[in-house]
């Protein structure tokens, strides 16, 4: 190839600004060639290098007494809970690739962060999916949805990690930018903890795993620019993934890091190789010499611009030990995967790339990084205009509902409400045989084999919520998933995160973005669940659309002892219903709102996060003296939703309950309304003083809404539905949705 000449024009196409052209010049004292060129635009695109929210992220509170490494040192992050154990989890998007191949891309966006969590050295035990999507009833939408949730089910079930929970919602906001983000929990030893670091002069470079090929050229780059009708085909910016490659390379890294054999080793994930070397060699403040002849490719006249950028799977970048060279190989070939000597570390902030004998390129390691010479910026920011005018709207006049019976199951049929088993029966999310709580209740619980503990997970977040108030709807999202977890019996200890918003460059969207890290960091702070890390994924918008706000929350639990495991549904005959916390009439931002009124706009609810906080605590303080026989958050839809759940979420066991609420407002609004830190709680009859005493002197407002028990769920004499309406409406609605044209 006869690489062209690099100039500016040349670099405004690869997605650098004159600035940042300018900035690679004097780091590299000269004007780069072609191949440098491509890595400073890879490495310095927004996804890889932060370069727009890095300074936001910075003020988000990153350490805690349970933190084994602060955000963003290693490739995910990393959890004590005691016993020699850490659980390493992170949460990564895969949005522009599965908007334009959605198999593929939701199948690699799993793959990869497995890879970030096995790369710790730690053992994945569960995966995660949080999807947005369309309206249900467009054509495209369903094309999307059975792509993105074959690849997650076939990559997942392949490769024998349960996927035990999620979330779905359908807005138009997400029409031609469908969100995947995928997230993966695994455990290790403290004492076998590997480092995504190069460092020891002389110390082997291996690119292990599969060969590199030129899918998912500049992927880094693709994902950070807006979807246009020309990135809808370029799918050559999606990479393919192997599942069962994979499992082989899990199984290997996993051998050769519990052998004490290397001194680092990271994902070749977005950027491909030129982004494990640099970062590897920036974190060692060392460098590397590399042969890109030795590279294993399954393309012919593959260049060096193409070796170093492309994206193709599972393949790992391991720095061994000088010395074990041999038993590192032997290792790999035992498992049937490629590993080979492409280089070694050298002592110097340099990277250098030899292809055909000739040196083609020469970059400074630090240069590339975030933290290094990647830039910086503190973008604009200006208040929306919409902001004001949806948050001052008056909803107090809207027509009251009057059949409520209908207006319940019309919410329980709802695309955002009814039961999704449909996408989660896809997915194996029982192999390991440490599924506690399965898809379906409030967080997904996973056993901690050889200890008396489990960890409880969820992902959570309401862009409808953050659209129409940033800071408070995030705030929302963690109290939310804080909540979650607590309702099973966890202690909620750490998140990942998420934030997947529209173009920085707009005034408006990072003012988005800035309110939403402020109230994550007002939530995170109360909770004192720091973040361990997660992903940002601007340019989620298109000629039409722009995505609502939706940092996503991934929230990790300990659950401290297994008897504390705690379920959603109803249990017994004869046991009382309580309603902990209290119901305003707030239904801004609601389902109900959306529904029946076809409406996005108004004050969302309020959340006070220090009674949050003092709930979750008497939750738990409760479900630890064993008083509580089920407890159930109250969320989308509202209290009559959540009572229904509780009904039918047991599918082999439904049983109904007699509510007698004290209605303080109009009657639609009173059950639909989503005020948070409400839960349902049910306990055996003989508990009742024992469980007053403890709400009274913990002031958590309560309320004794009935019994469990019938074939019908009434509420009050406003509803009388047969459970078999309820499981109809919750448990088919999806199916059928989906099989219509």
């Amino acid at each position: 190839m006869i690489e062209p000449e690099v100039t500016l024009e040349l670099a405004l196409k690869h997605g650098l600004s004159e600035e940042e052209f300018e900035r690679s010049k004097k780091f590299l004292g000269r004007t780069p060639n072609y191949t440098e060129l491509g890595c400073f635009s890879v490495m310095w695109s927004e996804h890889c290098s932060y370069k727009n929210s890095i300074a936001l992220l910075k003020t988000l509170p990153r350490t805690g007494k349970r933190l084994l490494v602060q955000a963003g040192e290693e490739n995910a992050g990393l959890v004590d809970i005691g016993d020699g154990l850490a659980i390493a989890f992170k949460i990564e998007s895969h949005n522009h690739p599965s908007a334009v191949e959605p198999y593929q891309g939701a199948a690699t966006g799993v793959g990869g962060i497995l890879r970030d969590i096995f790369t710790m050295g730690a053992r994945p035990i569960a995966a995660l999916d949080s999807l947005r999507f369309g309206n249900l009833n467009n054509p495209k939408t369903k094309f999307l949805l059975n792509g993105v949730v074959k690849g997650i089910g076939d990559y997942g079930n392949c490769f024998g990690v349960p996927t035990v929970a999620g979330e779905v919602y359908f807005e138009e906001a997400y029409q031609d930018n469908c969100l995947v983000n995928a997230m993966a929990v695994g455990i290790v030893k403290t004492n076998r903890i590997a480092k995504a670091v190069a460092k020891g002069e002389g110390n082997p470079v291996f690119i292990v795993g599969s060969s590199t090929g030129r899918d998912g050229i500049h992927g880094a780059t693709f994902a950070s620019e807006e979807l246009t009708e020309e990135s809808e085909s370029r799918r050559s910016n999606v990479q393919v993934g192997d599942p069962f490659a994979e499992k082989l390379l899990l199984e290997a890294t996993l051998e050769i890091i519990k052998k004490d054999l290397i001194v680092g080793i990271q994902d070749m994930g977005a950027a491909g190789i030129i982004c494990s070397t640099s970062e590897m060699s920036a974190r060692g403040k060392s460098g590397m010499k590399i042969n890109l002849d030795l590279v294993p490719l399954r393309e012919v006249d593959m260049n060096a611009y193409e070796i170093l950028l492309s994206e193709s799977q599972e393949r790992m970048l391991v720095v061994g030990k000088r010395g074990c060279e041999d038993e590192i190989k032997k290792i790999f070939d035992k498992w049937d995967l490629q590993c080979v000597q492409i280089g070694e570390v050298i002592d110097e902030d340099k990277l250098e790339f030899y292809k055909d004998g000739e040196l083609k390129a020469v970059i400074p390691a630090s240069s590339l990084v975030l933290g290094g010479g990647a830039p910086v910026y503190y973008r604009e920011y200006k208040e929306p205009e919409y902001f004001q005018k949806l948050k001052n709207v008056d909803l107090s006049n809207l027509p009251e509902i009057d059949d409520l019976n209908s207006a319940l199951l019309k919410l329980l049929s709802s695309p955002n409400i009814t039961n999704k088993s449909w996408i989660y029966h896809q997915y194996d999310y029982t192999v390991g045989t440490n599924t506690v709580i399965t898809p379906g209740c409030d967080a997904a619980v996973i056993r901690i084999k050889k200890t008396n503990k489990a960890i409880s997970v969820k992902t959570d977040c309401n862009g409808r919520y953050v659209f129409l108030n940033p800071k408070v709807g995030t705030m929302i999202a963690v109290a939310e998933a804080a909540r979650n977890v607590a309702c099973t019996g966890a202690i909620p200890i750490a998140i990942t995160n998420c934030l997947n918003f529209g173009n920085p460059y707009d005034p408006e969207i990072y003012w988005q973005f800035k309110e939403a890290i402020e109230g994550m960091k007002e939530a995170c702070l109360i909770f004192d669940t720091p973040v361990t890390g997660g992903n940002v994924s601007f340019y989620n918008e298109s000629k039409n659309y722009t995505v609502y706000p939706t940092p996503v929350i991934g929230m990790l639990g300990l659950i401290g002892n297994i008897k504390m495991i705690t379920t959603s549904f109803f249990k017994d005959e004869g046991d009382l219903i309580y309603l902990l916390g209290e119901t305003k009439p707030e239904i801004g931002g609601s389902e109900f709102l959306k529904l029946f009124y076809n409406r996005v706009e108004g004050e969302i609810p309020q959340i006070d996060l220090q009674f949050e906080k003092k709930l979750i605590n008497t939750l738990l303080l409760l479900i630890e003296e064993g008083l509580i026989k089920s407890a159930h958050d109250i969320s989308d839809g509202g209290l009559a939703v959540a009572l229904a759940e509780c009904c039918v979420m047991n599918r082999k066991k439904k049983i109904g309950a007699t509510i007698n609420l004290n209605f303080k407002f109009r009657k639609d609004f009173y059950l639909f309304s989503e005020s948070q830190s409400r839960i349902i709680i049910s306990i055996d009859k003989n508990n009742k003083r024992e469980l007053e005493r403890i709400l009274i002197e913990n002031k958590i407002p309560f309320e004794e809404a009935g019994i469990v028990g019938g074939e019908f769920l009434k509420i009050n004499d406003v509803v009388k539905l047969e459970l078999n309406q309820i499981y109809e409406a919750y448990y088919n609605s999806f199916p059928a949705m989906m099989e219509s044209q």
